[in-house]
């Protein structure tokens, strides 16, 4: 980090465990209002500068609502909670604004299809997000020991919102889970006798709680990286879990090849799980805790996908025959 200024704002963040990746976002978004402000500091700027910009972003950039919206939380964690002078709740700016649309739902018959046709060595990292409902940043920061087999569980730790849960396991996979966890195994022995290994990435104060925790198994990886990397904050060899463009190609590939003339991702395969669920009869308040979701109209929508479709609505067409 180049700046002073943005050094300490990164530090900032850090210390009150924000994300990784949020902390990258708001920065980049900080970064781009000073240099749209000809590089002026942030503190001779206010409301007024932010409205500019957010319109800029709208009218001239054209950018999705979700991208306006992140833009404008980086700039009121700026202005609120680093220099203690909020932006004003009634700012006045060009919303961006699309219709929400309804998630792509696979049918099982095609979940089967994909899932077959995604090679052997990814396989299982997609089969989880299908079987447990998990998001694709969920399924790589998988640690060991967070497979429950007792239990039929999969506990996901700071999911999206920071939030924890339990999510079901399929029984079909523990096979495959078991096989993996030796392999994880095999790169951890090797791992653990390398003198440069400084064992595994914990986050937030969990290294000093646990001093011994970065090189003992059970807090490693699920699905690790072939290789051996740096961590850049403490300079550190250490093995990183599996690159998560490795999941989203392996999908996109399998997809092309299967031509569902579907837009496929990997986020297809939870909206499947959701999906599937409520076809069974699952109560939505269950499918709002699999999923993690805050709120349960954020879990409706995946009723409407049901109820609009062929299950719900009969076709006025269908009267002619």
């Amino acid at each position: 980090m180049n700046s002073p200024f943005l050094s300490s704002l990164k530090e900032h963040m850090w210390t009150r465990r924000y994300a990784k990746r949020t902390i990258e976002s708001y920065l980049y978004w900080i970064k781009y209002f000073i240099n749209f402000n000809n590089k002026r500091h942030p503190l001779s700027c206010h409301n007024a500068e932010v409205e500019f910009f957010l319109n800029y972003l709208s009218n001239v950039k054209n950018v999705a609502p979700r991208t306006q919206s992140l833009a404008l939380n980086a700039l009121s964690y700026l202005y609120k909670d680093y220099f203690n002078q909020p932006l004003s709740c009634d700012l006045q700016f060009n919303k961006c604004r699309v219709q929400p649309n309804l998630p792509t739902v696979l049918t099982k018959s095609e979940v089967k299809l994909l899932l077959e046709a995604i090679p052997v060595q990814n396989r299982l990292a997609c089969q989880l997000m299908y079987a447990s409902g998990l998001r694709l940043m969920e399924v790589v920061r998988l640690r060991i020991q967070d497979i429950d087999f007792n239990y039929c569980s999969i506990q996901v730790w700071h999911g999206k919102g920071g939030k924890h849960r339990r999510t079901t396991l399929a029984k079909e996979l523990f096979y495959s889970l078991k096989e993996q966890i030796k392999l994880a195994n095999c790169l951890f022995q090797r791992d653990i006798r390398n003198p440069s290994y400084h064992g595994v990435y914990l986050p937030f104060a969990l290294a000093r709680k646990y001093p011994n925790a970065p090189k003992e198994f059970n807090w490693h990886y699920l699905f690790p990286a072939t290789r051996l990397s740096i961590d850049p904050e403490v300079n550190k060899v250490r093995r990183h879990h599996l690159h998560e463009t490795v999941l989203r190609k392996a999908i996109h590939k399998a997809s092309n090849s299967l031509q569902l003339n579907k837009r496929i991702t990997c986020h297809t395969l939870r909206h499947s799980f959701a999906t599937h669920l409520l076809q069974r009869g699952a109560d939505i308040r269950t499918v709002q805790e699999q999923l993690g979701h805050t709120d349960v109209r954020t879990t409706q929508i995946y009723t409407h996908v049901i109820e609009h479709g062929a299950n719900g609505v009969r076709s006025p067409l269908s009267d002619l025959s």
